[in-house]
């Protein structure tokens, strides 16, 4: 996946709660405006990771009106067999030694800093196996990637999954998208990577910029930062108050319903990374020339706001963990073991789903016979 160029940015607050959605380490770039209210085809693995593309969109500023966002064109379905199914990835389903990070359990009360940054839940072996790990498990994460995708892209009402990504600047959401998302066929898959907002955004509420990229059936669908920008950097940065803050909360927690509803299974994920490896990381790109398009010097400023930004991600988890969209806690500190944790948390929601391959809606043996009398009468070359 290409990696998006990050621009400096600096926002003003207005009187109430804007959206801009820029990422959780930085500061957004324009003025915030005042809130009215609170197919895939068998491709190499080189192909894979070189060609899935990125998509970018920018956060709005939030109202809290009811319209409804506009939505990205279905493709043509086919026609529906059954009622739309439910899914949710059940943290108790986790098969022993998976990578599994930390669950967040609905009704958590807890504190970010309770989980280290250096942990590996659920894996007992070092970077050597993890590696090897990664790379032993992308064959069965892209098959069943393309069983889905063959089972439900293009239906009326298929299963589909939704991977949001938040972490602070340097956690490593872009070696995810290279490392784990990459190793699928990119047909079935869509990155966005949400940035700062456009003035038709600015005007809409914080979800309506969201809608348009929820993943279509068949499809995998990966947010890189996301709706919950608009509940950590506006807390930090004071942009939205406590009243308004809450209510995203609850709209976000009715959204993310509203897709479960659908048969979109949600797999949140908050790469948390320690204060001292951001440092390391972060100096590299300093001291590296071919690493400095990666680093703002905004970052050292919201580098500043350490502490706001853990208070602000233990009381989104708090209260956005639900049983139709958990959150899980992956330790970042060791790259090798997060894109593991990924991988296997991906694996985990589609054999929750548990896609089949499609029967031919054609008589097998006859067009067996129809080939076999193409061969038999081969032209001369």
């Amino acid at each position: 996946m290409a990696s998006t160029k990050k621009t400096t940015r600096s926002a003003k607050s207005a009187k109430s709660a804007p959206a801009t959605s820029a990422p959780s380490t930085k500061t957004a770039s324009a003025k915030s405006a005042t809130a009215k209210s609170a197919q895939p085809a068998k491709t190499t693995k080189s192909a894979k990771s070189a060609t899935t593309k990125t998509s970018t969109a920018k956060a709005p500023t939030a109202k809290t009106s009811t319209a409804k966002a506009p939505t990205a064109k279905s493709p043509t379905t086919k026609t529906a067999t059954s009622q739309t199914r439910r899914f949710a990835l059940d943290p108790a389903a986790l098969p022993d030694g998976a990578a599994r990070g930390f669950p967040i359990t609905p009704g958590w009360t807890g504190d970010i800093h309770e989980f280290d940054p250096s942990a590996t839940p659920g894996f007992s072996g070092g970077k050597k196996e993890g590696q090897e790990r990664l790379a032993e498990c992308e064959d069965a994460l892209s098959s069943l990637q393309e069983r889905l995708f063959a089972a439900h892209h293009g239906t009326a009402d298929g299963a589909r999954v939704l991977l949001v990504v938040q972490g602070m600047d340097t956690s490593g959401k872009g070696g995810i998208m290279r490392h784990v998302v990459g190793g699928v066929d990119p047909q079935g898959v869509g990155i966005t990577a949400f940035k700062a907002p456009t003035d038709e955004e600015k005007a809409h509420d914080f979800l309506w910029r969201i809608r348009p990229h929820v993943p279509a059936p068949g499809m995998i669908g990966v947010f890189d930062r996301s709706h919950y920008e608009d509940v950590l950097i506006h807390r930090v940065h004071g942009w939205a108050d406590e009243a308004e803050i809450e209510r995203r909360y609850a709209a976000i927690n009715a959204f993310e319903q509203e897709l479960a509803d659908s048969g979109v299974l949600i797999v949140k994920v908050m790469l948390l990374l320690s204060y001292a490896e951001q440092g390391e990381r972060l100096m590299e790109r300093l001291e590296r020339p071919d690493k400095h398009w990666k680093f703002n010097p905004g970052d050292i400023d919201e580098r500043a706001q350490w502490s706001a930004y853990m208070d602000a991600y233990s009381k989104a988890l708090s209260a956005t963990s639900t049983e139709a969209a958990p959150w899980f806690v992956v330790p970042a500190d060791r790259k090798w073991y997060a894109r593991i944790a990924v991988q296997d948390l991906l694996q985990q929601a589609l054999r929750t789903i548990d896609p089949q391959w499609p029967a031919a809606d054609f008589d097998v043996a006859e067009q067996k016979e129809r080939l076999r009398a193409t061969i038999a009468d081969a032209p001369a070359l």
